[in-house]
């Protein structure tokens, strides 16, 4: 007998974003559990039974063409779970661009394994700093900072990788293919009309419709327009982790921002890696306590074959009296090279690691979170207990003991209040379920 299908899947571009949805849902009382990779048969056996699955991505890093054949095999194999519901979690921002990270790639590998009609794209995430106004991005530069269109952000109007010039999301993601996107703008949800607009917009049959967020309380009014198309088939969703808010009954306005209960942290130090380039992030670096900092130049470790190993003689050396910071520097080189320079920090990672035992590890950037965890023997994450917004306290799953049970913290660069490094190192774990 085949096993019953799975209210919710979700595939996150990145590994930080892909935790935030895994928080939301197991917050909300769903059996959910992130796999790091596609999960082999025996994997899925030991992980049943799940309300909600993901698989965490590296997709935001990739061009269309190797996103293409990535997301064409995630499509066959949660169709073949019989998903109702496939969310493709991009981040918050919507930082993408036709040549690498394209939203518009990911839509055309997914959408024919999910031929409902309507294909929603959720605009907002009020708990994390982003709204969405008239199909415009908004969003808050760090934890309860200024908020800026996202043309105008101090960081992700100059994104290294994927710069956002375009506030509108209609024309940056017609950019990327979705040609005909339609709106159903915030003010229809209180004005009762939204029902109309929606069933207009899909007459016209576009690419997509593109839902306002405006504050929290319009997430639970988008749920009520979306599951009612959800006879029509199963459902491919495009947005951040306001989406499984929705689905989950969730009603956005809850903050993961409690206490760690005492537990059953392990013994050992923390390891924290920062390879973010975001203001927040250096402004966190600067403000955390309780480590040794070690920096990272990012050319030495493209081409001195040497100096990965005095690094990791180094960091071993720091870990054994306490906690470590390791700080990538900025680099001089071009930016193709910032995919080899977080290929090359996760490899020194997975070095540390084999000899150090460690409690926690804290990894800083999206990008960076994403291959530094790839490198590692961990096969996937369940949630322990929240943290910060957008940055839950999560537990890992691996076959190698020393890695099995280790508490991870993946943080994207505008995540955290100031004190997030330092409170990371002294929060303790709530109990593994």
């Amino acid at each position: 007998m085949a096993p019953p299908a799975l209210k919710y899947g979700w595939y996150g571009d990145d590994f930080t974003g892909a935790t935030d949805t895994l928080a939301t849902l197991a917050e909300q009382g769903l059996r959910a559990l992130l796999f790091l990779r596609m999960p082999t048969l025996a994997q899925l056996s030991a992980a049943r039974p799940l309300d909600a699955l993901g698989i965490a991505g590296a997709t935001r890093a990739m061009a269309p063409e190797a996103m293409a054949a990535e997301l064409e095999a995630a499509g066959r194999f949660f169709a073949g779970l019989r998903v109702n519901i496939l969310h493709y979690k991009c981040c918050s921002t919507f930082d993408s661009a036709p040549h690498v990270g394209s939203i518009g790639a990911a839509v055309r590998a997914l959408k024919p394994h999910f031929p409902n009609p309507l294909l929603p794209i959720v605009g907002g995430q009020p708990n994390l700093g982003r709204y969405c106004l008239f199909g415009n991005l908004f969003a808050a530069a760090g934890s309860g900072g200024t908020v800026y269109r996202i043309d105008r952000h101090p960081t992700m109007s100059i994104h290294p990788v994927t710069p956002m010039a375009e506030a509108d999301l209609r024309w940056h993601l017609a950019a990327q293919g979705l040609k005909r996107v339609a709106l159903v703008d915030y003010r229809s949800y209180e004005t009762g009309t939204a029902d109309t607009t929606l069933a207009d917009s899909l007459a016209s049959q576009p690419d997509a419709v593109l839902f306002d967020v405006s504050r929290a309380a319009d997430i639970a009014a988008i749920g009520d327009l979306v599951r009612a198309q959800a006879g029509a088939g199963p459902m491919l969703v495009v947005g951040p982790s306001s989406v499984a808010q929705m689905f989950a009954g969730s009603r956005g306005g809850k903050s993961a921002t409690s206490a760690l209960a005492p537990s059953d942290r392990r013994e050992g130090a923390t390891l924290a890696l920062v390879g973010s380039l975001s203001p927040v992030t250096r402004a966190q670096v600067e403000a955390a306590s309780g480590y040794a900092r070690i920096a990272i130049d990012p050319r030495r470790l493209l081409d001195d074959c040497t100096y990965a190993a005095t690094l990791q003689r180094e960091a071993l050396q720091h870990l054994a009296e306490g906690n470590v910071m390791l700080i990538t520097d900025r680099p001089t080189g071009v930016l193709a090279e910032t995919g080899r320079v977080a290929t090359a920090t996760g490899l020194l990672l997975r070095a540390i690691m084999t000899e150090a035992r460690i409690a926690r590890l804290v990894v800083a950037g999206g990008d960076t979170s994403t291959l530094a965890v790839k490198s590692l023997d961990i096969w996937g994450l369940s949630y322990r207990a929240p943290f910060v917004p957008g940055a839950p306290l999560c537990r890992a799953h691996s076959d190698d003991p020393r890695l099995d049970g280790l508490d991870i913290i993946l943080k994207g660069g505008q995540m955290g209040p100031p004190d997030v490094f330092t409170k990371a190192s002294a929060a303790r774990s709530a109990p593994a379920a």
